[in-house]
């Protein structure tokens, strides 16, 4: 049989179950929380045709009343195992708005209706499957296992949760996107062994009550500890973060009682052949037939295309990293181009492709080649506030695919809607081009981006790029659009970042005013000089290129100012700036080794935050910051001192 010939939906009933299998008893019953539609955006979907595909059979039971165990028994007893998932979202978000507000409607569900599923659905499932068939296998998996494998924190009941595995009763959690794990859990069962055997699978995890015969592992703190410590917590979770890499995580074990979770290394992406085959999958690319009413989830992903998966971002608040991972997976443009013709062949097609994209959209390779024979870096991020300088910016792929699939015979307009980093698209030599295709074609005014926050101090902590960064690119995406509205075309100056500012120091404090130098930078067309003073950042000095120092005379003596230093280049958008330099200064305090001058700087104030099992505190002072001597024992929060030597430098140290 071709399947890619063989387009009709897996069976929610045991009469289709014959029909299409020709069988009354299912290999795998796969339980989920959304409404069934078989279309390559929904997990449920491709699990089952991965399934399907290499000649498993499988019924649905989409949404099933979870008040009893009867609605789990439309199929009886499978021949291997329940697969267990809460749908394309955690049921805990899909249920309340961040102000724990329950929503009024769900989009997964037919006409949209709450209250479909249950809170916690994985458990709930799980447990309900357990009432109904006791020791039958039961493997769980999608968004909602996959990021609640550990003991994790849980936001609206706001305390640590054991991991869902313990709480569902499961006997295999699988983690992250599953088509690798699913063929071999199935391929193990079918062979003949037993579900606690079947300990070795990358990309899943299960409980034991010994570590007897669990090798090469590292121990996280435990729930307890997490539960009640939160350094404890952090801890573990740095851990773990750092082990999503499948060529160098490591196995991980986290205590829970008397038991411990085992958690395996992640799965090896899929290639770009392995992906091609699961995206063409016969699927109807509809819901199942016997729903009367609309599901609005299908909306979006009707007539959009899944380029890739992963990224490597790696922004600090988002979980994709802990799910798809941050090596990029992508399709090839063959298989592209192949869907996108069969889009054309849709009844209700009209001619526009509404997303080509995934996590990130103009990512469609690792961030370099090292990704793929040694894995991603543990202590440093491809990109956040600062890029790595090994990451490969371009965008030459994604712009060709684009062309391709605006050129197919009955596609009007192909859009992007996925999110797009702009701090890479200002990176990237080719970003400019990039964004005038991207602006001509394939945006109609509106992009999607996610700068996130406009505090660099927020962005920074976020793993996002500065304020400027976004600044500078919306200058680059509205000139663009003025051009093309006004029918100038597109040839315009276009310049790249320059980079940084180097040996941006001090060299005199003199009471004639602070004297600052820097580097000559050959790339720039100037500097811009930016001055804090009183807690208020002003844009303070502009010099041109040849200019390499500055003494700022407006300064009161003993006050102290920061300075930021860009360098700059213009083009016909505008001014763009390099990622700054920070210096911080002391009017009138002697930098080291200028000798002759004299320190105005003749009393130091400091002051400290109240350590709660101290009864007091003793005050120290070095000149070399080796030998420190005491200068007092107080009970208050400050200290003030004159004695001090003009020209000399000085170091305090604050004892409880």
């Amino acid at each position: 049989m071709d399947l890619r010939e063989y387009r009709q939906a897996l069976p929610m009933n045991k009469r289709e179950l014959n029909d299409v299998f020709g069988t009354d008893t299912p290999d795998f019953v796969i339980v989920s929380g959304d409404a069934y539609i078989d279309h390559p955006s929904f997990g449920t979907a491709i699990i089952g045709r991965v399934l399907q595909s290499r000649g498993y059979s499988v019924g649905i039971i989409a949404q099933p009343d979870w008040h009893s165990k009867d609605g789990f028994t439309v199929f009886g007893r499978p021949r291997y195992a329940f697969m267990i998932n809460a749908g394309n979202m955690d049921s805990m978000v899909n249920h309340y708005t961040s102000s724990k507000k329950r929503r009024s409607n769900d989009n997964y569900s037919p006409g949209g209706r709450m209250g479909l599923r249950p809170d916690r659905a994985v458990t709930v499932y799980s447990n309900r499957v357990r009432e109904a068939y006791g020791s039958v296998p039961i493997i769980i998996g999608g968004i909602e296992a996959s990021l609640r494998r550990f003991a994790h924190y849980d936001y609206w009941d706001d305390k640590v949760r054991r991991s869902v595995l313990v709480d569902s009763g499961a006997d295999i959690l699988s983690y992250g996107m599953g088509e690798h794990q699913t063929a071999e859990l199935a391929d193990a069962l079918s062979s003949g062994l037993g579900i606690h055997d079947i300990t070795y699978i990358p990309g899943t995890c299960y409980m034991t009550g010994s570590l007897e015969n669990v090798y090469d592992y590292d121990e996280l703190e435990s729930f307890e500890a997490v539960s009640s410590d939160k350094k404890a917590y952090c801890r573990a979770f740095m851990r773990e973060s750092e082990e999503q890499d499948a060529l160098t995580g490591r196995r991980l074990v986290q205590k829970h009682g008397n038991r411990w979770l085992v958690v395996n290394p992640p799965s090896p992406p899929l290639t770009t052949q392995e992906m091609d085959d699961v995206y063409e999958l016969p699927y109807t690319r509809k819901p199942h037939p016997s729903y009367k009413e609309h599901i609005p989830a299908l909306d979006e992903v009707e007539f959009s295309l899944v380029s890739t998966r992963g990224c490597f971002g790696a922004c600090s608040f988002c979980a994709l990293t802990f799910h798809q991972g941050r090596v990029i997976q992508a399709r090839s443009h063959e298989s592209l181009i192949r869907e996108a013709e069969l889009l054309t062949k849709l009844p209700n097609f009209k001619g526009y492709i509404h997303d080509v994209g995934g996590p990130t959209a103009n990512f469609r390779k690792p961030a370099c080649k090292k990704q793929l024979t040694k894995g991603v870096c543990k202590k440093r991020q491809c990109l956040g506030y600062e890029h790595c300088k090994n990451v490969e910016v371009e965008h030459g792929d994604f712009t060709e695919l684009l062309k391709k699939l605006r050129n197919i015979e009955g596609v009007k307009k192909v859009f992007v809607r996925s999110g797009l980093r702009f701090d890479y698209i200002m990176r990237a030599k080719d970003g400019m081009k990039f964004l005038e295709e991207l602006c001509k074609y394939h945006v109609s005014g509106q992009l999607k981006i996610a700068p996130e926050h406009i505090t660099d101090r927020v962005t920074w902590v976020m793993g996002k790029s500065n304020k400027q960064v976004y600044v500078d690119f919306v200058r680059k995406f509205e000139a663009v659009n003025k051009k093309l509205v006004e029918g100038e075309g597109l040839t315009f100056k276009a310049a790249t970042l320059p980079t940084e500012v180097t040996n941006f120091r001090l060299t005199s404090g003199a009471p004639t005013g602070t004297v600052i130098k820097w580097n000559t930078n050959s790339n720039c067309d100037g500097y811009i000089l930016y001055r804090q003073h009183d807690a208020v950042w002003s844009n303070y000095k502009t010099f041109g290129k040849d200019v390499t120092s500055f003494t700022d005379t407006d300064v009161t003596p003993g006050k102290g100012y920061y300075y930021k230093l860009y360098a700059y280049r213009e083009d016909s958008t505008g001014v763009l700036k390099s990622d700054y330099v920070l210096l911080r200064t002391v009017s009138g305090l002697c930098a080291p080794g200028d000798n002759g001058t004299t320190s105005l700087l003749r009393k130091v104030y400091f002051k400290w935050k109240k350590n709660s099992y101290a009864n007091g505190y003793e005050v120290m002072s070095s000149s070399d910051n080796k030998n420190f001597t005491t200068l007092t024992d107080t009970k208050n929060l400050y200290y003030t001192t004159d004695r001090l030597t003009d020209g000399k430098q000085y170091y305090f140290r604050i004892v409880p």
